[in-house]
């Protein structure tokens, strides 16, 4: 896997053997960020990376300019790697990988964020529950973004808060957008 723009682009990351997390491709990221870059400005925003994984959207983020990234992982070993990729790459204070259900998270976080990516289990049931879970607990800062990926069984344009969805191959993100 590598980083696929910014600062950082070209540079590999990869997860030890037996790493259980379904990476975003580097085709759905280049693909994202190509409409992100349109609409945000990487420097100014505050990210939470939920459901992290490799955590190659955050690292994404941060090529970008983004110093204000917090990313959440269950998995112990996915968490570890995230926190030593994070080393590596140099982030700063602001970049912090946290061992936690995203779940428990979102419901006790009093923070605020302009970007919240989720990237859960495609089998995840709760998944769908997510949307209303993070725009209900006011979660997003005033035009703040919520994006989903999801695989394509994912129906979520009846939402008072959906703007598109975008799909790649197997790989849907939807967006979200705060009032």
């Amino acid at each position: 896997m590598r980083i696929v723009s910014g600062k950082l682009k070209g540079r590999p990351f990869s997860p030890p053997a037996g790493f259980e997390a379904r990476p975003t491709t580097d085709y759905a990221k280049e693909s994202l960020f190509n409409v992100l870059n349109n609409i945000i400005d990487f420097e100014a925003v505050k990210v939470l990376d939920l459901f992290s994984g490799t955590g190659s959207i955050s690292y994404e983020f941060f090529s970008r300019g983004c110093n204000d990234i917090t990313s959440v992982e269950l998995n112990r070993k996915h968490q570890r790697f995230i926190s030593e990729m994070f080393r590596t790459f140099g982030c700063g204070r602001g970049v912090r990988s946290l061992l936690a259900d995203s779940f428990k998270f979102i419901e006790k976080t009093q923070e605020k964020y302009d970007i919240i990516f989720a990237d859960p289990p495609f089998d995840l049931e709760q998944a769908s529950e997510l949307p209303e879970k993070i725009i209900g607990r006011g979660l997003l800062n005033d035009d703040g973004m919520f994006i989903l990926e999801h695989a394509g069984k994912g129906k979520y344009n009846e939402h008072p808060f959906f703007e598109q969805t975008r799909n790649y191959g197997k790989v849907n993100f939807t967006f979200f957008k705060s009032l």
